[in-house]
């Protein structure tokens, strides 16, 4: 006849002796089950395009609007490039923090703290005066910290909302709005600076579109669990969780994740000191060739941020397409296909990038057309990059190696790419005679050390062709944080879990004190 005796173990525990149990029971470790509606993923996907635009348009707006800001306050080229120095600066700093508390709460939370970070700062700098040229650029760096937590979590998010096929195909869409983004700053900025005769109201009209998307993150996007879209144990509540530090050290042995940053960096570097010279250099290009009149006063003409914008959005969205495309459908033949497009994509921009620099003297149209072809190339790898990362690191260090991977490629990169090609070329003018020709010889000449810097990108996505199949091999093995955590974290979790002593104590209880 039964008894109704509980069963030893946890569960007999915790039904027969639920105050006694409560002192012994350990967090849940079962992965929580948790799903979305597929539109709802699309839903998300799309809000967070949305904001991705508007990130991308803050980056470059000021650009668009380059030379009237100078003349406002009256910065020489080799300061004003400090503006976009100041800005990737302070995202740097911002980004490792964010990815850190991206990894470990509420990733919704720091999405909409850094939107309203941003579009205050962008706001507030609107009514800067011309004597307060330095609280203008710290305002640049705030927004630049705003943006740093987008730019790290955001992809996170969609890591884990999407897997495979799906995942390549949305990432393409979200990396869209890179180019699309910076050439959309470039054309607002020129654009209402056109019509209202006032390059400040471009900063005026950014905000009321971010609070838009603050309306729509907070409504419609979701905060899935870190891998919930590849059903890790990670998704696991109350697992053990490995540090900052033991995640850095993971990531700087992850090779593919290695070379690939310095591929990014490469990429990051060339992007910054176009996407902040290149109206300014097509103004000065035009004013040699004699289609263009020199700016001796407010507001400057903006044809030049307009041609530049509508080409960096054109191919921005074709190039984009054609890479997440080709790597969709090459790394079913060839595993290793996306490092490969990513080299030899920007191994032919640097050889389009040195013939449009070396022709631009003799005629413009040639330069039109290798620079748009450049732009490209080059935008073909947004997508594919992100791919790349998010399939060799392990879903629970994404926050923190999107972090990292931004960290070394601004330091390196576009913080100090828009400042030294400025200061290049004031350098090379210095020694030459004071003429339009000068100038626009200067900033050519400075350019050309972006074609080398690109090939060299090019070769570290050869070097993370050869070490990517083992690394995604080892992200794709389930675990509760990083692969062959360090031996006192898994003692941790092991006495935390405490089974032994639960089974123990429940066969005492039910067994020997309270036999029948």
């Amino acid at each position: 006849m039964s008894t109704g005796r509980p069963e030893p173990g946890p569960e007999g525990l915790s039904r027969h002796h639920g105050a006694l149990a409560s002192d012994h029971q350990p967090p849940p470790t079962a992965p929580v089950s948790w799903s979305l509606p597929r539109w709802r993923a699309y839903e998300a996907a799309a809000v967070l395009c949305y904001i991705n635009l508007l990130n991308y348009m803050n980056w470059f707006i000021i650009a668009g609007v380059l030379l009237d800001v100078q003349k406002c306050f009256q910065i020489s080229d080799s300061n004003v490039g400090l503006l976009q120095t100041v800005f990737i600066g302070c995202l740097l700093l911002s980004a490792p923090v964010f990815g850190y508390l991206g990894d470990r709460h509420s990733r919704k939370a720091m999405l909409s703290f850094g939107i309203l970070l941003w579009s205050g700062a962008g706001f507030s700098s609107s009514f800067i005066s011309p004597q307060y040229s330095w609280l203008f650029f710290l305002s640049r760096g705030i927004v630049g910290a705003g943006t740093a937590s987008y730019s790290t979590i955001a992809p996170t998010i969609l890591g884990d909302l999407f897997v495979k096929d799906q995942r390549t195909r949305v990432l393409a869409i979200f990396y869209i709005f890179i180019p699309v983004g910076s050439g959309l700053g470039y054309v607002l900025g020129s654009a209402v600076t056109e019509l209202t005769r006032n390059w400040r109201w471009a900063l005026r009209i950014m905000p009321c579109l971010e609070a838009v998307a603050l309306v729509l993150l907070i409504a419609l996007v979701p905060d899935p669990p870190r891998g919930a879209a590849e059903k890790h144990r990670e998704v696991a509540m109350g697992g053990p969780r490995s540090s900052w530090c033991e995640d850095v050290r993971y990531l700087v042995r992850n090779w593919s994740f290695v070379w690939s940053t310095f591929g990014v960096t490469a990429m990051a570097f060339v992007t910054g000191a176009l996407g902040f010279w290149v109206p300014k250099f097509l103004f000065e290009a035009r004013l040699v060739h004699g289609q263009q009149l020199p700016c001796l006063r407010e507001p400057c003409n903006s044809q030049d941020s307009l041609i530049f914008g509508a080409l960096t959005v054109v191919t921005g969205i074709i190039g984009v397409i054609l890479g997440a495309e080709a790597a969709r459908r090459f790394k079913k033949v060839n595993p290793r296909a996306e490092p490969l497009i990513c080299a030899s994509s920007l191994l032919a921009t640097a050889l389009c990038l040195y013939l449009a620099l070396v022709l631009v003297p003799t005629t413009l149209l040639p330069f039109y057309v290798f620079l748009a072809l450049g732009e490209l190339l080059l935008s073909c790898n947004w997508a594919v990059v992100a791919d790349i990362l998010l399939s060799v690191v392990v879903p629970r260090c994404r926050g923190t190696a999107e972090a990292l991977q931004i960290t070394v490629g601004h330091v390196l990169g576009d913080a100090s790419s828009p400042y030294l090609t400025g200061l290049l070329s004031s350098a090379l003018r210095a020694g030459r005679p004071d003429s339009y020709l000068q100038h626009f010889l200067s900033l050519q000449q400075s350019f050309l050390c972006c074609a080398f810097v690109i090939a060299l990108g090019g070769g570290c996505f050869l070097l993370t062709a050869l070490y990517l199949e083992r690394d995604q091999a080892q992200a794709g093995q389930p675990g509760t944080g990083t692969p062959k955590a360090p031996t006192h974290i898994r003692l941790r979790a092991e006495l935390h879990r405490g089974r032994k002593d639960q089974f123990v104590h429940s066969f005492i209880q039910n067994y020997l004190l309270h036999p029948y």
